[in-house]
This record gives structure tokens, C-alpha cells and sequence, in this order.
């Protein structure tokens, strides 16, 4: 009984709740709470209305709880974790939309089948491990190792043909 009574609201909604309770006791006016919520006089009569009819649930918007228009059948979802299990284990997500587009006829992101797969337990997420080049000792004598970088452009401004800009580097003593 207490749930049917309990309503939901973010920060925003309960500012806005809290400014139309001041406008319908008549401390503010609806042009002073519209701009202190940013929303048009026309809104805020609106929502007075709704707040007078339905009392503070009246703030939620409409589709709240309710499942989108654009979400895809039930049936799609398992049809697509099937055949995943039955053909496609081991792809990823891309390689996976994919090959449904071109051998099953089935269009859809690669996102939404990573979501689905990853709901199915198919799936994880998996961070790329970057390899951490190994640090090496300076060489000890001057000449002992020399690194060599080059960098091709056109040097005189169409004047000559490009060159390459040759700079060798002393590992020992960082001397150009």
C-alpha cells in the first residue's frame, strides 16, 4: 500500500515540484517560475495543471517505465544468441552483425549485438593489455650505439626534389 503512495523523482524534478507548489499557493508567479526552473510560462501552466490533477506524480514523465517503441522483438534477441552459439562462437560483435547481415539477412548494430551477447554471458568485455616496452640500461662509451631517424618531406619548397632529413644520435652522451 505505502509503494502506491511513494514517488520517484530526480533533483530536478523535485526543484520543479517544490517552485509549482510555490506558484499555486501564490507565492511566485508563473513568469518568476519559469525562468527559475528554465522552462516557458506555457510549460509551467502545463505542469500546474497536471500537479492539480494528479498531485506530485503528475511531474514524471510519461514513458517512464515503460519499453521503448524501438526496441527489437524477443524473439530476434534469441534468434541471434542461437545461431551465435550454434555458428558464430568465438566471433566478436562486429565480425558477428556482420556475417548476420550477409548470410542470415538479419541487419542490426554491432552494438546491439555486443549488448545482447554480453547479457547472454557470451560476451565480456576485455581490456586491450598494452605492452610495456622493457627500459634499458644507457650504452657506457661514446660511438658504442648510434640511433639513426630520418624524416622525409619536400625540405626546399618545390625548389629541389624531397629529401630525407638524416640525425644520428649518441645513446651515450644524447649528442646530435
Amino acid at each position: 500500500m505505502a509503494e502506491r503512495d511513494m514517488v520517484t523523482m530526480s533533483q530536478k524534478e523535485m526543484k520543479r515540484v517544490h517552485v509549482i507548489h510555490k506558484v499555486r499557493e501564490g507565492i511566485v508567479t508563473q513568469r518568476e517560475a519559469a525562468e527559475m526552473v528554465s522552462l516557458s510560462e506555457r510549460h509551467i501552466r502545463r505542469i500546474v495543471k497536471r500537479i492539480r490533477d494528479e498531485g506530485d506524480k503528475g511531474i514524471q514523465h510519461r514513458s517512464r517505465g515503460k519499453e521503448s517503441n524501438r526496441r527489437l522483438p524477443k524473439a530476434l534477441v534469441e534468434k541471434v544468441t542461437r545461431l551465435y552459439e550454434e555458428k558464430y562462437q568465438g566471433f566478436g560483435p562486429t565480425l558477428t552483425a556482420e556475417k548476420l547481415l550477409e548470410l542470415e539477412g538479419i541487419a542490426i548494430s554491432k552494438e546491439t549485438v555486443r549488448t545482447w551477447l554480453m547479457e547472454s554471458g557470451h560476451w565480456q568485455k576485455e581490456r586491450k593489455v598494452r605492452r610495456h616496452r622493457q627500459w634499458r640500461e644507457r650504452k657506457g662509451c661514446c660511438g658504442e650505439m648510434l640511433q639513426l631517424d630520418g624524416s622525409h618531406h619536400d625540405w626546399f619548397a618545390g625548389r629541389r626534389p624531397p629529401c630525407v632529413l638524416m640525425t644520428y644520435i649518441d645513446d651515450a652522451t644524447n649528442r646530435i
